[in-house]
């Protein structure tokens, strides 16, 4: 049998499609697909659909049979997908917290007011804002590559991004400093590739399914199960992070369609402790626990109670 991985042409896009097929375990293929938000760098990716936009085009050649799996970066992936799609396997999550970068290795905490730091992500620029009201906080599009000498050039004191990229691009000696997950809460999946595919292959489920690290998909499924309680209320201008950590010998026994909702539905004696942080438009969550949709019940219920309370 012989995989066809749908990825887009970005060098980090290639990157995780090239790792999906060396851990694969029979033959694939990489099969690249031009996105419009490749194609249109020179606006804002919020205005033309948001990261849904590459998974979208993806998927839809997916449906085409052009390809059998897509490999995405998680953290781009909607909270909610079609019906006939799942998300099959999660490969072993990278560092998840976020690098700053400056061309001359300055700290940040170190930069003078009004200094403008480049970031593409809401929840990111909601963050920054709230720990340096003093710098301006800008949109950046691009590659790694791209952002990287926009920051050179000038154009940026320096530049926010996710360390998991950079270290997987062999730039981690780019990176000046990281944020704790504590003064920046990762977007939910920051971290971790994803195998997407038609529901009701067996065969190609059966051969992604062996490169699944099954404590990775545990956070996965917590912290897409904490964004899924939103149902259609999240958009590309959502500031929304939530990050999972999973303390113990064994991962959760998830039950049940992953994608429909990807809640676990049942647990077993001796599960993990789970440990769910979220961040909504300025206000925090934590909830601590075995069972994993009681914890992710708890900090959508929080955030909700600060939101109502502020509102």
């Amino acid at each position: 049998m012989k995989i066809r991985i749908g990825t887009r042409g970005s060098t980090l896009a290639l990157w995780q499609a090239n790792e999906v097929a060396r851990l694969l375990p029979c033959e694939s293929e990489i099969v690249t697909i031009k996105t419009t938000g490749d194609k249109r760098q020179n606006v804002s990716l919020a205005s033309i659909g948001g990261k849904g936009l590459f998974i979208k085009e993806l998927e839809e050649a997916l449906e085409r049979g052009e390809v059998d799996v897509a490999v995405h970066s998680l953290k781009d992936v909607p909270s909610i997908i079609p019906d006939s799609f799942e998300l099959a396997a999660f490969l072993e999550r990278a560092d998840p917290r976020d690098a700053w970068v400056h061309p001359d290795g300055t700290p940040i905490a170190e930069l003078p007011a009004g200094s403008v730091i480049g970031t593409s992500a809401p929840r990111r620029r909601a963050q920054l804002a709230a720990l340096y009201p003093h710098f301006r906080i800008e949109d950046i599009r691009g590659n790694v590559d791209t952002r990287i000498n926009k920051a050179r050039a000038g154009q940026y004191a320096g530049i926010v991004l996710a360390s998991a990229g950079l270290t997987r691009l062999g730039r981690a000696s780019e990176i000046t400093s990281y944020f704790s997950v504590e003064e920046m809460l990762p977007a939910a999946g920051q971290g971790i590739v994803a195998i997407e595919m038609l529901r009701g292959n067996d065969a190609i489920r059966e051969a992604v399914r062996c490169v699944n690290h099954a404590p990775s998909e545990t956070a996965a499924l917590c912290e897409r199960g904490v964004l899924q309680k939103y149902g259609e209320r999240l958009d590309c201008y959502s500031e929304v992070a939530v990050h999972c950590t999973v303390e113990g010998p064994r991962v959760l026994g998830f039950s049940g369609p992953r994608e429909s909702p990807e809640e676990p539905r049942s647990r077993e004696p001796e599960d993990p402790i789970i440990t769910i942080r979220a961040f909504f438009h300025g206000v925090r969550a934590e909830a601590r626990g075995r069972d994993a949709a009681a914890v992710i019940d708890a900090v959508y219920e929080e955030l909700e109670c600060q939101a109502r309370s502020i509102s």
